[in-house]
């Protein structure tokens, strides 16, 4: 699911990147919510914030909100800087590093005794935004997985179509993209769902909910890419 590229991606490759990453996410979102009480998964509501906060001119806190941002921004600056420098010696890994990266964050926060709310609020936002550039990069600007405001604008938009396009062809398409953009949804919001349930017992350690499936999801991968080099071997050997 991480692999594939442009025209090597199929709509299955899409589907599995969505639904394990938008799950991650809406983890990430209500562990962020519940133990800082901040966004840690989109920058909207920061941007609402900085503005009430220089209506009210509380500048420090104005300040804060814009601090998150640009925490979010240097996680997808991050994502692209480590695809570019890893993709010049093998493509097929050049999604390793900022998984990695984004792993070690979110263990970073489960594990910490350092408690400063704003700090580990910040490396929330950059594993996010870490996360959802490499996922738009990936996926050719298909999939996005940490927030929700633009597929909900989307899937009006397709549901609407739907009414008018009839071409076996449109329709299609059409079906793809709604299903695709509902499997995220559902997914964000049976991660929040699921994160909050466990938060009572785990506090910030639910967090290992989503460095699992990440690493689950590298091992298969990785699985994956070796099966199809030993087979592409297998049959050269035999020809």
């Amino acid at each position: 699911m991480f692999r594939h590229r442009d025209r090597g991606r199929t709509f299955v490759h899409n589907v599995q990147l969505a639904a394990l990453l938008s799950f991650v996410a809406g983890v990430v979102n209500i562990v962020g919510v519940l133990s800082f009480k901040t966004l840690t998964t989109n920058v909207t509501g920061h941007f609402a914030f900085f503005s009430e906060e220089l209506f009210s001119n509380n500048y420090g806190l104005a300040f804060l909100s814009m601090i998150y941002v640009l925490s979010f921004f240097l996680g997808a600056f991050l994502a692209n800087t480590t695809m570019e420098m890893t993709s010049r010696g093998s493509v097929h890994f050049s999604y390793m590093l900022p998984l990695l990266i984004e792993i070690f964050l979110l263990a970073l926060v489960a594990f910490s005794s350092y408690d400063h709310a704003v700090g580990l609020s910040c490396v929330l936002l950059v594993a996010m935004g870490l996360q959802n550039a490499l996922v738009t990069k990936i996926s050719g600007s298909v999939v996005r997985t940490t927030h929700l405001t633009g597929l909900f604008t989307d899937l009006g938009i397709e549901l609407s179509q739907m009414i008018f396009y009839k071409k076996s062809h449109e329709r299609k398409r059409l079906k793809r993209a709604i299903v695709l953009k509902a499997i995220i949804i559902g997914g964000f919001f049976f991660g929040g769902i699921m994160g909050a349930l466990m938060y009572g017992w785990f506090d910030r350690r639910t967090l290992c909910l989503p460095i699992f499936i990440l690493l689950v999801a590298l091992y298969y991968d990785r699985m994956l890419l070796g099966y199809y080099r030993f087979r592409r071997k297998h049959q050269g050997n035999h020809q």
